[in-house]
């Protein structure tokens, strides 16, 4: 029997070696992840700064980050919607350039309430970005080395982008001032949005999608031969289905393991990454020294996705992130209740390392249980749950620390991250090795 278009362009992708064309659409997309990711993380460690200057009060603080995590989440949402019908490299340029300009625009806001509406839109296209990353990435992946592929790229935006940003910002903070520090990231972000002009499709995309020669000229930009038969089609080989009704229909377990999941991850890891230079400035440290300190406990986050290099491939997804969640809830405890400042280093290195571990190696599982014709939906809808939800957390955080007390917080958090634990075992079948269309075939 004759094979399908789709199922030739999934085999060839799947056993592919790789080739230049494979490292320049690794590295674009790591490049775009890297400036979506430093852009969002580098808030909390401009707030200090913002507070003190009187630009901003905590409260005021608290509104940017929900703000943008707002406009996440419905780029996030509506990415997936649109990403599934007309194609990952559209959209993955669209948002980019958003991003950028609202990132620019924010730096030069007269007051709180602008750059709140800054953030918002610059929200939507940071929260396009993440999905289609893993999405488009992963569908050019050789199945052997997905997971390593998916790896590196956390690794280089991500990743190290952790670090980079304190260290930028303890660099230049003084020199730039906050506002300084936001041009920065979006020139560079508009940098790799007019570099990525050259990408092409993705192939998987295109096969399901009624343009099957289109998805043969791609393979031959990546050295892959012709078929030597006559390929057939057949319904799912111009998908007009409805992307949200194919992850809702077909997979409601999946993609709600998914949104408990996300809002765990995004939740603590946002909101860690947000408050932590301000909890230690209520501790006593000095602005420069709780920036010193987070910048410590930040390299864990590269750690944390070279051991995913190595364990995703080799023990698989699920095993790797139920294992660190449950470690991440553990270390929480020991973090809150740490006596020393020695102590407070080396859990506080820990816990990031399995926070980050944890919900990488979900994010990326949970970008491999979908459908071609659903995966970016699928992820989109995971993610977005997770955005909206962290636009509630990180100003709960505060509250329940003023209320409380910081212990109280990280008890709460690590009750969220045993909770994600379990809903990993829900999110899909385990993906290591395995074909994307043998975990979840494309559907008419």
């Amino acid at each position: 029997m004759a094979q399908t278009i789709e199922a030739f362009v999934g085999s060839s992708l799947d056993e592919a070696k790789i080739t230049p064309l494979h490292v320049k659409i690794i590295s674009l997309i790591a490049a775009g992840y890297f400036f979506d990711v430093i852009d969002y993380i580098v808030q909390g460690s401009l707030f200090p700064d913002m507070i003190k200057s009187g630009f901003a009060t905590p409260g005021g603080a608290a509104a940017i980050v929900s703000a943008t995590t707002l406009g996440m989440f419905i780029g996030t949402i509506a990415q997936g919607e649109f990403t599934d019908r007309f194609g990952r490299r559209f959209v993955y340029q669209f948002n980019l350039l958003l991003f950028g300009v609202f990132t620019i625009l924010g730096a030069f806001s007269p007051n709180i309430t602008v750059l709140v509406a800054c953030r918002f839109i610059a929200g939507l296209g940071l929260g396009s970005e993440q999905p289609l990353c893993f999405a488009y990435a992963g569908e050019y992946s050789p199945k052997a080395i997905r997971g390593r592929v998916l790896s590196i790229i956390h690794f280089v935006g991500g990743a190290c982008v952790w670090p980079i940003s304190t260290l930028f910002v303890l660099a230049f903070r003084d020199k730039l001032g906050w506002q300084g520090v936001w041009v920065c990231f979006g020139v560079g972000a508009l940098i790799v949005w007019v570099l990525r002009f050259t990408l092409p499709e993705s192939p998987r995309y295109l096969s399901t999608h009624g343009r099957g020669q289109d998805a043969l000229d791609v393979l031959a930009r990546l050295g892959i031969a012709a078929p030597k038969e006559p390929l057939t089609t057949d319904a799912a080989s111009d998908s007009k289905s409805d992307p949200f009704g194919v992850v809702f229909s077909m997979f409601p377990v999946r993609v709600i393991a998914g949104m408990i999941c996300f809002s765990a991850f995004f939740g603590v890891a946002i909101g860690l990454g947000a408050w932590l230079p301000s909890i230690m400035v209520d501790k006593g440290f000095t602005i420069t020294k709780s920036l010193t300190y987070t910048l410590a406990m930040n390299f864990a986050v590269p750690c944390a996705s070279i051991c995913m290099m190595y364990t995703l491939d080799k023990f698989g997804r699920k095993i790797t992130s139920i294992v660190a969640f449950i470690g991440a809830g553990l270390t929480a405890i020991a973090f809150a209740n740490a006596a020393s400042d020695t102590e407070l280093l080396v859990t506080g290195f820990i816990m990031v390392f399995f926070i980050q571990v944890a919900g990488n190696a979900m994010q990326i599982f949970a970008s491999e249980v979908f459908p071609t014709n659903a995966r970016a939906s699928g992820f989109g809808w995971a993610a977005g749950v997770g955005r909206l939800a962290t636009s509630g957390i990180v100003p709960a955080i505060l509250w329940i620390k003023n209320g409380w007390g910081l212990p109280t917080v990280f008890i709460c958090l690590a009750i969220v991250l045993l909770i994600a634990a379990v809903s990993v075992i829900f999110l899909g079948p385990e993906a290591r090795q395995k074909s994307l269309d043998e975990i979840a075939p494309p559907t008419a």
